[in-house]
C-alpha cells in the first residue's frame, strides 16, 4: 500500500507542479502576501474533489472492464508522454515570473479569481477527473483510494508549499534559469510514471 501511496503522491505531484495559471497565480499572492492561506486551500479543495470523484467514479468504472483498463494505462501513458515533451519544449521559452504591485484583491475577488483559474482550466479534469481517475483502476479497492489520497495529498503540500515560500521563491522564478530547471524536471517525472505505467501493463497485453 505504501508503494501505492507513494505512485499516487508522485503522479499528482509531476501533473500540479507542471507550469500554469493557476500555479503563477498562486505564487504571485503568496509573493504579495494577498489571502495566501485561503487560495492555496481552495485550489487544494478543490483538486480534492475533483481527484475524489475520478477515484470512485471513473476509476471504478475503468476497473471493471479490463479493456478500458487497458486503454486508460495506454491512454494515461501516452498522455504522460506527451505532457513531458510539452515541459521539455518549455525549457526553450523565454518564462519568468514578474509580480506587479497591484493594491491587495478583496477577499471575494480573491475567491471567485481562484475558483476561475482552478476550474476553468480544461486541462484540470483532464489531469484529476479522467486521467488520475484512469491511473488509480489500476489499483483494486482499497489500492484506488489510497491512489487517490496520494494524490491528494501531493496538491495540498503543493499549493501550500508555493503560497507560503512565495517570499522567498519570487526572486528566484524572476530567472529564467529556475523555469527552465523545474519544466526539465516535470518533463523526467512525467516520463518516468509513463514508463512504470507501461511497464505494469505490457505482460498483461500478451496474455489478453
Amino acid at each position: 500500500m505504501l508503494l501505492t501511496f507513494l505512485k499516487g503522491l508522485g503522479t499528482g505531484s509531476g501533473l500540479i507542479i507542471a507550469i500554469g495559471a493557476q500555479n503563477a497565480f498562486v505564487l504571485s499572492q503568496g509573493v504579495k502576501k494577498n489571502h495566501y492561506i485561503l487560495i492555496p486551500l481552495i485550489c487544494a479543495v478543490c483538486d480534492a474533489i475533483l481527484i475524489f470523484m475520478g477515484v470512485n467514479g471513473m476509476g471504478t468504472l475503468l476497473s471493471s472492464d479490463r479493456s478500458l483498463s487497458l486503454i486508460a494505462g495506454f491512454g494515461g501513458a501516452g498522455f504522460l508522454f506527451f505532457y513531458g515533451i510539452a515541459s521539455f519544449k518549455a525549457v526553450f521559452k523565454a518564462e519568468n515570473l514578474v509580480c506587479d504591485r497591484k493594491p491587495a484583491m478583496t477577499l471575494k475577488t480573491a475567491v471567485l479569481t481562484t475558483l476561475a483559474v482552478s476550474l476553468l482550466n480544461p486541462h484540470v479534469y483532464l489531469d484529476t477527473v479522467i486521467l488520475l481517475g484512469s491511473l488509480s483502476s489500476r489499483f483494486d479497492r482499497p489500492g484506488n483510494l489510497v491512489f487517490g489520497t496520494g494524490a491528494i495529498l501531493a496538491s495540498f503540500i503543493w499549493f501550500f508549499s508555493l503560497s507560503l515560500g512565495g517570499k522567498l521563491l519570487s526572486p528566484l522564478f524572476a530567472r529564467e534559469s529556475s523555469w527552465k530547471v523545474l519544466n526539465t524536471l516535470v518533463g523526467i517525472t512525467m516520463w518516468a510514471i509513463a514508463v512504470s505505467i507501461l511497464k505494469e501493463i505490457l505482460p498483461s497485453v500478451c496474455f489478453f
